[in-house]
């Protein structure tokens, strides 16, 4: 049974929401959208940053926003804006339109399931399409909210409760959701050009709870998180998409009373998964900073976030530079610009850290765990010894094989 139902366009009405959203980066890197304070409401604000100097047009429009409504931008600069209205889940696009903002309202989709959650996925690739997940009691359902011919309308619907949501292809066509239908979690695809057409991709156990939470086209490099070393308490790993060999679990990834989040995979690393740059947002009883960790390594290098870091929002060039954006009083729009150590370790042997074996066993953060490092120059790495590239088609079976 379909968990919500569209309707027509409609009027704004007060909404209650829990918690206001982060900030959200476009497919490409171009713009950014966030909600922004001015005292005690909130107003939509995007900022564009793929020209010299970052700058942000505030949206506002005749009153303010709730601080859940969640925004996101689209490759044309527009902002689509999602806010709970009456019950109904109501979706605009925002743009300026000189001194004011323009609205163009999209519609909104009701969920007659009262235990029915709906919110936004993570951009689609090429910026056009923007699309939700409703989640009901029995049933999940993807919606394209806004780049169809007229409205949202819904696209597929699976059994079970998802979350997540990762593009697995350049042209967004594979959605990669963590599905539980009564048993553990496991990352299931989901066909949107074929009729919502689901497929599984990541088991690692048949008892384990395994979750995809990034993943990068150009390498096929697979960020994951299982307990499937140790039962009970979700460790990240890393695969390659259509590879042959298991999921790896590094121990440098396990950070004493820390709670590490990946956020970005380094792009245009074809066909070279283990030298992709990964970053990662550490929280520990100190505060958040940033961490950087390869595959190819055993150790993760902590760097401090600047102040104001829209903490958990970046991205990187495919030069390997780390671009993440943050606002103070003195900037209220900026991005700082971070180049890390480069790779230095050789790869593990093949079945060296797989399966529930840990990974790499000589862990070195260059902080102390539970504290943010200081600022200074990184520490030396030794000399590099290359990886053989290996054919990552994403067509080829799924990471359940590894």
């Amino acid at each position: 049974m379909t968990a919500c139902a569209i309707e027509p366009s409609a009027g704004h009405e007060d909404g209650d929401r829990a918690g206001p959203v982060s900030c959200a980066l476009s497919a490409d890197g171009a713009y950014a959208a966030r909600l922004a304070s001015a005292g005690d409401s909130w107003f939509p604000e995007r900022w564009t940053l793929n020209g010299p100097e970052p700058y942000a047009v505030p949206l506002p429009r005749n009153q303010p926003e709730e601080p859940g409504t969640e925004v996101q931008p689209m490759a044309d600069g527009r902002v689509l804006i999602h806010r709970l209205v009456a019950g109904r889940h109501a979706f605009s696009l925002l743009y300026p339109t000189g001194p004011g903002t323009g609205e163009l309202p999209l519609g909104a989709i009701r969920c007659p399931d009262t235990a029915a959650r709906l919110w936004l996925l993570p951009p689609a690739p090429g910026g056009e399409r923007a699309y939700a997940l409703a989640v009901g009691r029995r049933s999940t359902a993807v919606w394209l909210i806004a780049g169809g011919p007229a409205g949202p309308q819904q696209v597929a619907e699976l059994p079970g409760r998802c979350s997540g949501g990762v593009w697995l292809d350049p042209a967004g066509r594979l959605l990669a959701l963590d599905r539980e239908t009564g048993g553990p979690t496991k990352t299931v695809v989901v066909d949107l050009e074929c009729g919502g057409q689901v497929s599984p991709l990541l088991q690692i156990t048949a008892y384990s709870d395994d979750r995809l939470l990034l993943a990068d086209h150009d390498s096929g490099l697979l960020i994951v998180r299982s307990d499937a070393p140790s039962p009970g308490h979700g460790r990240l790993g890393w695969g390659v998409l259509g590879s042959s060999l298991p999921v790896r679990f590094p121990e440098c990834l396990r950070l004493r009373d820390c709670a590490v989040t990946p956020f970005a995979i380094q792009p245009g690393q074809v066909l070279t998964p283990e030298s992709c740059a990964v970053a990662l947002r550490v929280d520990g009883p100190a505060g958040s900073w940033v961490a950087v960790w390869r595959p190819a390594e055993r150790r993760v290098h902590h760097l401090p976030a600047p102040e104001g870091w829209l903490a958990g929002t970046g991205l990187w060039t495919p030069e390997g530079v780390l671009r993440l954006p943050y606002a103070t009083e003195v900037v209220p729009c900026g991005v700082a610009q971070v180049s890390p150590p480069g790779a230095a370790v050789p790869l593990p042997e093949p079945g060296e850290e797989s399966g529930q074996e840990a990974g790499a066993r000589t862990a070195g953060p260059t902080a102390a765990p539970g504290h943010p490092p200081e600022p200074g120059p990184a520490a030396e790495a030794a000399a590099p010894t290359p990886s053989a590239p290996r054919p990552v088609p994403l067509q080829q079976a799924p990471l359940g094989r590894m």
